[in-house]
């Protein structure tokens, strides 16, 4: 096993109790060593969000997308099954679809090999010359897929945690939302010049809002560190935050299943390792984290309403509020995380003390430093 600590640095103030501690040394950002290690033992080992039902609604949709060097096909068959499959031929590794759309097969752009949408084999061209090639046990290889609130998730490990465990604790702490009855009334890439921790932080981080986002979202927030709750990297946060729209209205009906909240009431929670929701009085918003590498992340945001809503007759043009005021937070975070990004190549980096309302990053950084094995014992 690769030894990282000369590679992160000092993690020893990190994991004193909360009132001692202090932030992560700038190699756990910056290390190049790290980065590597971490896609193995955290991205590719646990349960990932990567999309919704919705996305994939007919027969014969697809998704195709890349988590760092593994390329990912997303299905429905014409039984309606959703299927996650390695998206690499089998004669050569070329993708054998992109992108998005419909399609009844899936033909490799190189050589020609076709796949059904269970991803089975049906054609190789002259392959059957081969007298070692077995074309009936020939298949795209397929990924563990699990379905949750309409989310999909899909694992890379070999043994991967079951999904009915990681379903049921998002039951337990989620289940109120119903989002199986949600659809995405919009969906928003945002990348960030930063290492994908300083993104989840950033998200966790009650201490800048009222500073960064003082005329924006700081304007109706208001939180205790008391009602702070974390365990094993999750993550919920009850406080007070108005719908997210520039003057704080919502331009829809309040959740069907949020009668008796109040109209201030706001939850952020976090999923480990990179899945983050947000819980409004009119909508919930999902965000997932995505490295694509040491120093660059991109985030995905479903901004997610009750089907009925998406269906009213002014629903797109009045949704764009809600969309503007999210590239707003995203674009004063932005300036914020690259800076912090910057400083951890600089000599006079310096990882300054907790305060208390970073209990949440304080949280999320020993779990990963558990999850890395670099956590004293």
């Amino acid at each position: 096993m690769t030894d990282l600590a000369p590679s992160v640095g000092d993690i020893g103030p990190v994991q004193r109790s909360f009132e001692q501690a202090w932030h992560a040394p700038a190699g756990i950002y910056s290390s190049p060593e790290h980065f590597k290690e971490e896609q193995e033992k955290i991205f590719l080992s646990e349960w990932l969000m990567v999309g919704r039902e919705e996305e994939l609604l007919n027969p014969g949709d697809y998704k195709a997308i890349r988590i760092f060097n593994e390329p990912v096909l997303l299905t429905r068959d014409k039984d309606g099954v959703l299927g996650a499959f390695a998206n690499v031929c089998r004669h050569r590794g070329v993708e054998v679809a992109f992108g998005t759309g419909n399609a009844k097969l899936f033909t490799c752009p190189y050589h020609g090999w076709t796949y059904r949408l269970d991803g089975t084999l049906l054609g190789a061209p002259t392959a059957s010359r081969n007298a070692g090639f077995d074309r009936g046990n020939c298949r795209l290889p397929t990924i563990p897929l699990g379905i949750w609130g309409g989310n999909i998730f899909v694992n890379f490990a070999k043994s991967p945690p079951p999904f009915e465990e990681f379903a049921a604790s998002l039951e337990k702490r989620f289940g109120h939302l119903h989002l199986d009855r949600c659809r995405i009334g919009a969906k928003e890439f945002i990348p960030q010049g930063c290492n994908w921790k300083f993104s989840v932080e950033n998200l966790l981080d009650f201490y800048h809002v009222q500073v960064l986002h003082l005329d924006t979202l700081g304007k109706h927030f208001e939180i205790n560190p008391d009602n702070i709750v974390s365990a094993s990297g999750w993550i919920e946060a009850k406080h007070k935050g108005l719908p997210l729209t520039p003057d704080g209205k919502s331009r829809f009906p309040r959740l069907p299943w949020m009668e008796g909240y109040e109209e201030d009431y706001a939850m952020s929670c976090r999923i480990p390792p990179n899945m983050h929701l947000f819980e409004r009085i009119d909508q919930v918003l999902i965000i997932t984290i995505w490295p694509i590498s040491v120093d660059k992340s991109e985030l995905t945001a479903y901004l997610l309403f009750p089907e009925e809503v998406t269906k009213l007759p002014n629903f797109h043009e009045d949704v764009k509020a809600h969309i503007k005021y999210v590239h707003d937070i995203a674009t004063e975070d932005n300036e914020a995380v690259e800076s912090l990004q910057a400083a951890t190549l600089s000599k006079n980096h310096c990882a300054g003390p907790m305060v208390p309302l970073e209990k949440s990053i304080y949280d999320v950084m020993n779990d990963y430093l558990r999850r890395m094995n670099l956590a004293d014992a």
